[in-house]
């Protein structure tokens, strides 16, 4: 063989080798989250109960006050919540608008919007306790963004945003504490294991419904240790204001039920990519030993006497309002911190989502 013939096969390989690693680095970027879809309650709302006439906002100081330019969003905490960690750790936006937030367009949607509403949760009767969007409604304002995603990016991009983005499902908490046990109606129909299995049935069609319009990668998030907000332990006076137990096994319990809907649902459904994102034992953690995360106060939030308020009883005028509310877990009763938010949201990119990296 002759040298001529020798360089052109060396030639050849090597046109070979860098197809196959183009053709590599190729899939590797189709592996990336373009964009994070938000669905949910407070905890991942950005704001677009303020486009609603209900109590449910925070739209007002001192919520945001942490916030970049120090203005409140709609989210409740004094700055940034999980779901704005977590997009900036996929390498975008730092923070993710809520789709009914007129100061936004499809442009920003196109990497991550909110649908979520404070006050919602899987049951449709949650949401009408404080007349907000109820979850079927959240899921047509997302076919609603599907139409303007394709107007805007055209249908090839569009559609390969919409199987490579990250889908976070954020709820249940309102199901339990402001409507099982709150008022009547489901306690008579449903003992609280039924109603546990009623939620995960709504759960399990709104992820077979999302999966049907395209989503492919999701995470399902599990309940937070619910009894050791600092509303219920103000309430819990027979036992000097301790975590309530009973609402962190019923926690405990339906995180169990969801998981068991993730591993049923990745072996169902075609090219899925489910997962359980868990904050229960990290923010008890938290909670339970705060000085080895930098906190102060886990009992009492930062607004207000930081026992039962939330919302506009949360109101900028308090003087007993924190200083600082890095020393503490919670901002109102019933949410956490910034600070809090992003341990929270980097424990879960560590033990959840990294999957999707």
């Amino acid at each position: 063989m002759g040298h001529c013939t020798i360089l052109m096969l060396c030639l050849f390989v090597l046109i070979l080798i860098a197809t196959a690693n183009a053709n590599s680095n190729s899939n590797v970027k189709a592996a990336k989250v373009p964009a994070i879809i938000v669905f949910g309650d407070s905890s991942v709302d950005a704001g677009n109960n303020n486009y609603f006439p209900t109590v449910a906002r925070s739209n007002f100081e001192p919520y945001g006050r942490d916030f970049p330019g120090g203005r409140p969003t709609g989210r409740f905490s004094n700055g940034r919540i999980a779901t704005d960690f977590i997009s900036e750790a996929f390498g975008l936006r730092p923070i993710i608008p809520a789709y009914l937030d007129p100061a936004y367009n499809i442009s920003d949607f196109a990497t991550g919007v909110t649908f979520a509403s404070a006050g919602t949760g899987y049951d449709n009767v949650t949401a009408d306790v404080l007349g907000v969007i109820p979850l079927w409604k959240e899921l047509e304002y997302y076919k609603d963004y599907q139409k303007k995603l394709r107007t805007h990016l055209g249908d090839e991009k569009a559609n390969q945003t919409i199987a490579n983005a990250l889908y976070m499902i954020s709820m249940g908490t309102n199901d339990f504490l402001e409507n099982y046990y709150t008022l009547p109606q489901r306690r008579s129909q449903y003992k609280i294991d039924e109603y546990q299995q009623f939620l995960v049935e709504i759960a399990k069609k709104f992820i077979i419904n999302l999966h049907n319009l395209g989503a492919r990668k999701i995470s399902l998030g599990g309940l937070p240790p619910m009894g050791c907000m600092p509303l219920e332990r103000a309430q819990n006076l027979l036992n000097e204001n301790e975590c309530t137990e009973t609402y962190n096994i019923v926690a405990m319990s339906f995180n169990e039920k969801l998981k068991g809907l993730v591993m049923k649902l990745n072996n169902e459904l075609p090219g899925i990519q489910l997962v359980f994102s868990d904050p229960y034992y990290q923010l008890l953690q938290i909670i339970h030993k705060p000085s080895l995360y930098g906190f102060d106060v886990c009992q009492q939030a930062c607004c207000a006497t930081g026992r039962f308020e939330m919302g506009y009883a949360c109101a900028q005028f308090s003087f007993l309002t924190c200083s600082d509310a890095n020393k503490y877990v919670f901002w109102d009763a019933f949410h956490p911190t910034e600070k809090t938010n992003k341990i929270v949201a980097n424990h879960v990119v560590k033990t959840a989502l990294y999957k999707f990296f």
